[in-house]
């Protein structure tokens, strides 16, 4: 029997999200504690995340923890039995640049993570996967914009495993008829987001870096492009995704639309911290991808997904969060 619109609101449901300490996890679980679920549980291990993410979902009766691995089974047997969980929500990974000292370890969290997941749906120990995969699976544009039919080139372990992930959830959709979608944002950006352990995405490390009185870096030209898309954006798309049910057994981008080279993101810091020194260019990395910007056609059509906001004004959003906490 079909299900309604209405039977997927949040509200009132147990839902369960993996990496939900971290930078869009984090924001994630506010935004279904803001939405009167009965029950928000985070499983992450703390790799990337952090509790001080959670400070606020921490003051929620209706919010639990375990730092504990999204990919071992009889764990999260164990959890979404407890809690009766409806839904899952999963944004458990590791940081891209982890390919480069421990490749192995990039590429398996992704399909580790799933296969357990899929393992659970498919016994019946929860209804709803939502999967949170990564513009990085399309690797540098072959066509552009880039919609979801894009090819699947990745560059790097990281990148693969996705990918990987994304194929293996998309065959269990199909072959059991399973209640999953899944989620590909593009370059995300906002307050929360990794600065530590020498995993920093392009922001957070500049905006360090800055702070500290030392030059920013660029790898490359700097005319490599990103299509960045605001933390906030994408949660609201990602819950839009839950509460459609014409989402179900597709892939939906989330992105701005719009090209922004990574000069043009350096020269915005700058100018927010009024620094006018030296820039240090850097050899450029391996497996960079060149040039992103995506399509979000079908996400408009499908869950009425609208980015809200412009990248400068994300941008001085995130910095002053930082400036904040320094």
């Amino acid at each position: 029997m079909a299900i309604s619109a209405q039977e997927y609101s949040i509200k009132e449901k147990c839902v369960l999200v993996t990496g939900g300490a971290g930078f869009i996890g984090s924001h994630l679980v506010d935004a279904l504690l803001a939405r009167e679920a009965s029950a928000v549980i985070v499983v992450d291990n703390l790799f990337l995340g952090s509790l001080e993410n959670l400070m606020q979902a921490q003051r929620s009766a209706p919010f639990h923890f375990y730092r504990e691995d999204a990919a071992d089974l009889s764990v999260m047997d164990h959890i979404i039995a407890k809690h009766r969980v409806e839904a899952v929500f999963n944004l458990a990974t590791k940081a891209l640049l982890y390919s480069f000292t421990n490749p192995e370890g990039a590429f398996v969290v992704n399909i580790e993570i799933m296969r357990t997941l899929l393992y659970l749906q498919r016994k019946g120990a929860f209804q709803t996967l939502v999967h949170c995969s990564s513009s990085e699976a399309y690797g540098t544009a072959q066509t552009f914009p880039m919609d979801e039919s894009h090819p699947y080139v990745p560059a790097t372990p990281y990148a693969a495993g996705k990918a990987a992930a994304d194929l293996m959830a998309l065959s269990y959709a199909h072959t059991f008829g399973k209640d999953l979608t899944i989620i590909r944002p593009f370059n995300n950006y906002g307050p929360r987001q990794n600065k530590d352990r020498g995993l920093e995405a392009v922001i957070p490390l500049t905006a360090a870096r800055l702070m500290r009185g030392e030059a920013p870096i660029i790898y490359g030209d700097g005319q490599q492009t990103r299509d960045f898309i605001y933390v906030e954006d994408t949660v609201a798309g990602i819950l839009a995704a839950y509460e459609k049910p014409a989402s179900r057994e597709q892939v939906f981008n989330l992105a701005s639309g719009e090209e922004i080279s990574i000069a043009r993101v350096i020269k915005g810091i700058c100018a927010y911290f009024n620094y006018a020194g030296e820039i240090e260019y850097r050899a450029a990395r391996t497996a960079d991808v060149r040039r992103h910007r995506g399509d979000i056609q079908r996400a408009q059509e499908v869950l009425g997904f609208e980015p809200k906001v412009k990248f400068e004004e994300g941008l001085r959003r995130t910095l002053d969060w930082y400036t904040q906490r320094r």
